[in-house]
């Protein structure tokens, strides 16, 4: 006779979640176990955390106007001059700079000016997290639009390694407690699927000359981690 089975699905879903932008695409491992003789227990469980800020990305914007294309242009390139020597003394690797954007404003039909802009992207340490944000809101036509807290590969490796950990823990006894509950004794991990995101934080800022900026009060990287597990309960 073949041995009766079941599946059960339940969900383990955390207390607190924040929302966080998409910024990679998830990392999938899975390992596949063994047939299972009895119950089938499936499991979602969510965990999040955070880590040391090991650095910034930053987002300006750069715009400039004319009253005619070329003009506006002429300025931007001007201004982006500056913001290159101004902060690349401050940047970790290269700046970013994709081709600029030039559009009339005012009257659409005879505009009499025309604006361009361009964004400006990189990266900064955290001990010139504030040196940065005041220098770029001293810069014509600048307007910092946001920054990213970056965890460093150690902290990344160890913030995925905690939630991992937790995770499975939180599994196991989620997985424990319905055995139980079904009179069952055993419990068996036959199937794990794992989706995260790396440790990052954004904000929306203003860049103004004061006060001062502490990177220590900025959000810190937060992580993700989504296991799906599949359990043999009998």
């Amino acid at each position: 006779m073949r041995p009766w089975t079941s599946a059960l699905r339940l969900f383990a879903v955390p207390m607190a979640v924040v929302a966080l932008p998409a910024l990679s695409t998830p990392l999938r491992a899975q390992v596949q176990g063994p047939r299972c003789n009895g119950t089938v227990l499936h499991l979602t469980v969510q965990e999040r955390g955070d880590t040391r800020t090991d650095r910034f990305r930053f987002l300006l914007r750069l715009e400039a106007e004319g009253s005619k294309a070329a003009a506006a242009l002429e300025q931007l390139n001007g201004r982006l001059a500056r913001v290159r020597t101004e902060l690349r003394p401050l940047v970790q690797g290269d700046l970013e700079v994709p081709a600029p954007n030039t559009f009339p404003i005012g009257q659409s039909q005879s505009p009499d000016r025309y604006r361009a802009s361009t964004t400006i992207r990189g990266s900064v340490s955290r001990s010139k997290y504030d040196t940065l944000i005041q220098r770029a809101g001293r810069l014509p036509g600048v307007r910092l639009q946001g920054m990213t807290s970056l965890a460093s590969v150690q902290g990344q490796t160890e913030l995925e390694e905690r939630l991992l950990k937790r995770a499975l823990e939180r599994g196991q006894s989620q997985a424990a407690r319905t055995a139980s509950a079904l009179g069952l004794s055993k419990v068996k991990l036959l199937r794990i699927d794992q989706r995260s995101q790396p440790a990052t934080r954004g904000l929306a800022m203003a860049a103004t000359a004061a006060p001062r900026f502490r990177p220590g009060e900025a959000p810190l990287p937060t992580g993700s981690l989504s296991l799906t597990l599949d359990y043999c309960l009998s």
